[in-house]
């Protein structure tokens, strides 16, 4: 969904005008420092530590993804409002035949981002002997449980599950003898969670990753902002619970304090930029401590934590071609609400 005004209570849809700048982020206060702990800081530590201390702040929306939250997450899939995944399962599961003469026989599977596991399954179905299947998350022991589940229902497959950070430079096991093509399988939009200039880094990154095979990738398309806004503010408040299920892991993680009560979740459609925009809002003035240093905040201040940009067909297709891809076939739903593209590299 993997990606915000200062709301003290619900989200509302922001208009046609609103800005991503949110009015406290522009005020910058100094964080009080304690001495540097002595133990080397994990990258969650680091990442939600600079976060923190920057202004505007923000945090990744890879640091979601602990075992909690690839839970949430899975939850947040089968809710009656998010409709991406519901949406791209119809099209691949109509269209897998087609898109398994796309991928070709005896292919090795890369998925950037695997959480569950689901959808690969539509894949691997329908596909002609597929060799291995190499499945790449951030959340390690999660990924390890459902590439388990996959070996028993799959057992001529090799699963080959690889936990790390897909946005960053990773080299692959050699291809399995007999192998036919490498291809690459990005589902959900997640490139949506991406900066533009970010998204354009990792599609260069997989062109070269997979040069001679292809990449099998989803994107959520540009619609009516009410229906945008349902998707990432639903009445169950599974996502709300998905957001700050953040501040829960530092608070486990890095013993940080924050106070799970004094933030609350805002999601809203910035229609100029094309993207929903997440914020954790704080209720009060307050103030949390990590890792030594305290940061102030003040009642309406936020902690931006995802975006989720959406696309046209034909822009998408132009990005694709700027980082070094063949656009090959699209599949759309009759609703045009997504998007599954091919695309050579």
């Amino acid at each position: 969904m993997r990606p915000f005004a200062p709301i003290p209570a619900a989200a509302s849809t922001a208009s046609a005008s609103s800005s991503s700048s949110l009015p406290f982020s522009a005020k910058k206060r100094p964080a009080v420092v304690a001495p540097a702990a002595s133990a080397p800081l994990s990258e969650f530590a680091r990442e939600m530590q600079a976060g923190l201390a920057r202004m505007p702040r923000s945090i990744s929306p890879k640091f979601f993804y602990d075992v909690v939250g690839s839970q949430l997450f899975d939850q947040i899939c089968d809710l009656p409002e998010y409709y991406p995944t519901r949406t791209e399962l119809r099209i691949l599961g109509e269209c897998a035949g087609e898109i398994a003469k796309q991928i070709g026989p005896n292919a090795e599977i890369v998925e950037f981002g695997a959480g569950s596991l689901t959808k690969i399954r539509l894949l691997l179905d329908a596909l002609e002997s597929p060799k291995r299947y190499l499945p790449i998350d951030i959340s390690g022991e999660y990924l390890e449980g459902a590439a388990a589940r996959l070996r028993a229902d799959y057992p001529e497959l090799a699963v080959q599950p690889i936990a790390a950070d897909y946005t960053m430079p990773l080299v692959l096991p050699a291809p399995m003898p007999g192998a036919g093509r490498r291809v690459g399988f990005f589902p959900g939009s997640t490139l949506g969670n991406f900066e533009p200039d970010e998204a354009l880094a990792f599609l260069q990154l997989a062109a070269r990753m997979l040069r001679g095979g292809g990449m099998l990738i989803g994107v959520d398309l540009v619609k009516d902002p009410a229906r945008l806004h349902a998707a990432y503010n639903d009445a169950q408040g599974v996502t709300a619970a998905f957001n700050l299920n953040l501040l829960r892991r530092a608070n486990s993680e890095l013993d940080a304090d924050f106070d799970l009560d004094g933030f609350t979740h805002a999601a809203f459609f910035n229609a100029p930029l094309r993207r929903i925009e997440m914020h954790l809002v704080s209720r009060r003035a307050q103030s949390v401590s990590l890792n030594g240093e305290t940061f102030g905040f003040e009642e309406g201040e936020t902690i931006h934590t995802e975006y989720s940009h959406k696309f046209t067909v034909d822009g998408f297709r132009a990005l694709a071609v700027k980082a070094g891809f063949r656009p090959g076939a699209v599949w759309v739903d009759s609703e045009r609400l997504f998007s599954v593209h091919w695309l050579g590299a």
